[in-house]
């Protein structure tokens, strides 16, 4: 039978190995489940071992359910969204030349994009852009 310490330490070893691996928020939920299982076990409410275990499973399993997505999204697409849209508005440094319509590489922020003219003159060599919108990878240029 499991010591009600032993689940206790079990909890904090799911925790650590959280901490440890990258965000994909799994191991956290075994941890609490194992952290409530320890705390009823030293209060002398679990009953037999197999009720541990499935006490256990039970809980971690549902925590792992119900609150996995909203702390996926708290912590990951508040972040990611922001980066790419305050591109908008920033200047451009063209590349290539780029005709109307057409696809070139522009360098923003010391890295090389490819980018669409979306404006009504062709943008040459050099010359400084507007990014006016971010279409996945591909950013939409107006010359300035």
């Amino acid at each position: 039978m499991m010591t009600w310490w032993g689940w206790l330490l079990l909890g904090l070893f799911f925790l650590l190995a959280e901490m440890m691996t990258p965000g994909g928020f799994y191991l956290i939920f075994f941890g609490a489940g194992a952290l409530m299982v320890g705390t009823l076990s030293g209060l002398k409410l679990t009953g037999p071992e197999w009720m541990e275990w499935l006490l256990f499973s039970v809980f971690s399993i549902v925590a792992l359910l119900f609150f996995r997505q909203p702390l996926l999204k708290r912590f990951q697409s508040a972040d990611m969204g922001k980066a790419i849209d305050s591109l908008v508005g920033e200047t451009a440094v063209a590349l290539d030349p780029i005709a109307v319509d057409a696809i070139g590489r522009v360098e923003l922020r010391g890295a090389a994009w490819s980018a669409r003219n979306v404006g009504e003159n062709p943008v040459a060599k050099g010359q400084r852009c507007n990014v006016v919108r971010v279409d996945g990878l591909t950013l939409s240029v107006r010359g300035t």
